[in-house]
């Protein structure tokens, strides 16, 4: 039971000290065990089906990681595929650092349509393609396509711009990559349709960021919005 417990670990010290509950069945160790490093205080549960090994340091974003190893419990991290859920929209922003959008909810991205118990969880569904990274460990969006999902989610546009100006000045992405990920939302913020230069122009101008000329500098970026259009 020894050795089987030690695969308990070593499954935890390659997920930020964590682990499922269906990946320690897996290994073979008794529900009783579990139960018993538990009363012991050896290892915490910190969501349902979800523990942390004690004796470590605590991860950063343990509730958010938690959350996402429960979307498939009996994968190990390292197997996980973006099908099988990419953190997006406010926790996204909130695991690069950038903007300042609140995460109340722990969010993801799926391509196909999902449910969850938890309330202060939220699953999306869309298609990722190549708008997608992985960052201290976790599959997320790139800020392209953080910044469309939240302007298809209705957000503040201040709150986005600031978010675009955070990604751009620690250099998460580029700003042509970010307008044209963002173009499909340029009609609905009174632009032409398409028009993910202009909107990006716009977005910037609202940051009031020192740097927006020098990121608007690149090719085919260098035009001003119909002010008129979107105030």
């Amino acid at each position: 039971m020894i050795e089987r417990w030690t695969d308990v670990l070593a499954i935890a010290e390659e997920q930020w000290g964590l682990v499922t509950r269906h990946q320690v069945d897996a290994t073979g160790v008794a529900g009783t065990t579990l139960t018993r490093h538990v009363q012991r205080g050896s290892i915490e549960r910190v969501a349902h089906g979800v523990y942390r090994i004690r004796g470590g340091g605590e991860p950063d974003h343990l509730e958010l990681r938690a959350a996402w190893l429960q979307l498939e419990p009996r994968i190990p991290a390292w197997d996980r595929i973006p099908a099988d859920g990419v953190v997006s929209h406010r926790s996204a922003a909130t695991l690069y650092g950038i903007g300042h959008l609140p995460a109340d909810k722990h969010e993801f991205l799926l391509p196909s349509r999902r449910q969850t118990r938890r309330n202060d969880v939220r699953l999306h569904r869309g298609n990722l393609e190549n708008d997608w990274t992985t960052l201290r460990g976790l599959p997320v969006t790139r800020p392209r396509r953080t910044s469309a999902d939240l302007l298809a989610d209705h957000e503040d546009p201040g709150a986005v711009a600031q978010l675009i100006a955070d990604a751009l000045r620690a250099g998460y992405d580029e700003p042509a990559a970010i307008a044209a990920a963002i173009a499909p939302h340029a009609a609905a913020h009174g632009l032409r349709r398409g028009d993910g230069a202009g909107l990006l122009h716009w977005l910037l101008d609202l940051s009031g960021d020192p740097d927006r000329q020098r990121w608007l500098a690149e090719p085919g970026l260098d035009k001003t919005p119909n002010r008129e259009a979107v105030e």
